[in-house]
């Protein structure tokens, strides 16, 4: 274990954690929400340090990053807990529970393989990396050293002083908006839509980020709630990237899958406001494709996770030479 960052202790050997905006306030012997950060006689400690419940080579379209080094791979690692507890959590065997066989690894021995395998950087993802906060730092600042990239999938949940200490060595992000409404982070995600948004404005400012919005029949996919949250994406910037996933019923949710006319109508409804609007988890023509939001051409088609077309050059069209959202190998 090793002492956690953002805590404050109080009386009778409770601690408050500091580090996501539930904040919460922990005896002595029990954990937080995220189950993972431990009180132990007044010290606010994180079970999770240098342990890995997953890691692999993953396309870089796999996280889901469609402007980032498209084409590339990215050596991805995860642990156990989350601080949200969604119903429909895709991942809940690794991000709902405290230990799910981890095994240990040092920063330097993951940026040793990442080296070594070809990667541009490592991606922590599978559960949400800010829980593991302590240990991606110390390994993002690694990998900024060695010239390579780091990426954060995340829920977007966490407070504003430790983001801005860590955004620094961050190159790109997918953010998951679950929903653009606040009783369904509430009720559904036991969290909060406010800190997120707050994460995605900050985020925009300082790095690559692209967002991802799993539609949910019947709770988050009517068009009202979809067109709120395309307007408000545009009122930050039209380029940020969209995705929009199709659920599957898991973990303590049953709901039917969602429909490809539902993505298919929030994809058009996307298109009117943003410039690059992508369908995950699912294929049609159009979703995997990227436009050139100037002359409409095709740009970087893909076949799965594999691309299979690419038409830019120095981050720009090649047809029209008009200037392409992201970070690109040329």
């Amino acid at each position: 274990m090793k002492e956690a960052l953002y805590y404050e202790k109080l009386e009778d050997k409770k601690v408050q954690c500091l580090l996501c905006p539930k904040e919460c306030k922990i005896l002595n012997g029990k954990t937080g929400f995220c189950k993972i950060r431990l009180n132990k006689e007044g010290i606010l400690y994180s079970t999770i340090y240098e342990e890995v419940s997953s890691f692999g080579m993953d396309p870089i379209e796999k996280k889901p990053l469609y402007h980032f080094y498209p084409g590339s791979y990215i050596l991805s690692v995860g642990t156990n807990g989350c601080n949200l507890g969604c119903e429909f959590c895709q991942n809940w065997e690794i991000s709902q529970v405290a230990n799910s066989g981890r095994e240990k690894i040092t920063s330097d021995k993951l940026v040793e393989i990442a080296q070594k395998e070809g990667s541009i950087g490592i991606a922590y993802t599978y559960n949400e990396p800010f829980i593991w906060y302590e240990f991606v730092l110390e390994t993002a600042v690694k990998v900024k050293n060695k010239g390579l990239k780091n990426v954060l999938v995340t829920n977007g949940f966490i407070n504003e002083k430790p983001l801005l200490e860590i955004l620094p060595f961050i190159d790109g992000m997918n953010i998951d908006i679950k929903s653009f409404n606040g009783n369904f982070y509430k009720k559904i995600c036991k969290g909060d839509l406010n800190p997120v948004k707050r994460t995605i404005e900050i985020s925009a400012k300082r790095c690559h980020i692209e967002l991802t919005n799993l539609i949910i029949p019947t709770l988050n996919d009517s068009t009202e709630e979809i067109t709120n949250l395309v307007d408000w994406i545009a009122s930050i910037d039209a380029n940020i990237p969209l995705h929009f996933s199709k659920y599957f019923p898991m973990y303590k949710m049953n709901i039917s899958e969602t429909s490809v006319d539902t993505l298919e109508r929030a994809y058009n409804i996307a298109k009117k406001k943003l410039k690059y609007v992508y369908l995950g988890n699912i294929y049609t023509a159009e979703g995997n494709i990227t436009y050139c939001p100037n002359c409409k051409k095709e740009i970087i088609v893909r076949r799965g996770y594999n691309v299979t077309k690419y038409e830019i050059k120095y981050g720009k069209c090649k047809f029209c030479n008009t200037e392409i959202k992201g970070c690109f190998k040329d």
